[in-house]
């Protein structure tokens, strides 16, 4: 919400000067919301399941990342190159708010994806050792005769 409402405030400016701050506050505000927006659908959804080859965490993890930084790039830029008018402070406002929620959201998805790395190695080490006992296990078969017998 507080990247829809940067891109919105952002939006209104009718006349810039130097655009080349205005022009990366809007891509970086409207890049968030889609890619986001996207994710959050997916997530809602349940749609995250049908596809398990990506790791969702991590994909999670990497937009948070991504958007906190770009997000701090863009505010402080257009911090620095604009008018004072109200829409610009606002926008810059709001996208120092919307860098902290997703320095939070960064954050919390770390955790979770140090979880989930933690839980898929350890289950790879159990399925190797389950597989190296399996393989030494010898089935008696007295069908089978030894040649050395």
């Amino acid at each position: 919400l507080l990247a829809l409402t940067a891109f919105i405030c952002i939006e209104t400016i009718m006349e810039c000067s130097p655009c080349e701050g205005l022009y990366f506050f809007e891509f970086v505000s409207c890049s968030a919301l889609v890619v986001t927006g996207a994710l959050l659908l997916l997530f809602s959804l349940n749609l995250h399941t049908r596809i398990p080859q990506i790791n969702w965490n991590l994909t999670d993890l990497v937009n948070t990342g991504l958007s906190t930084f770009f997000f701090f790039i863009a505010s402080v830029v257009l911090a620095a190159l604009n008018h004072k008018t109200g829409a610009e402070i606002a926008a810059v406002v709001f996208g120092f708010l919307a860098m902290a929620v997703y320095a939070v959201n960064t954050f919390v998805a770390v955790g979770k994806w140090r979880v989930s790395s933690r839980q898929q190695s350890s289950r790879q080490s159990s399925d190797y050792i389950r597989a190296r006992t399996e393989s030494r296990e010898v089935v008696h078969r007295p069908e089978i005769q030894r040649l050395d017998a």
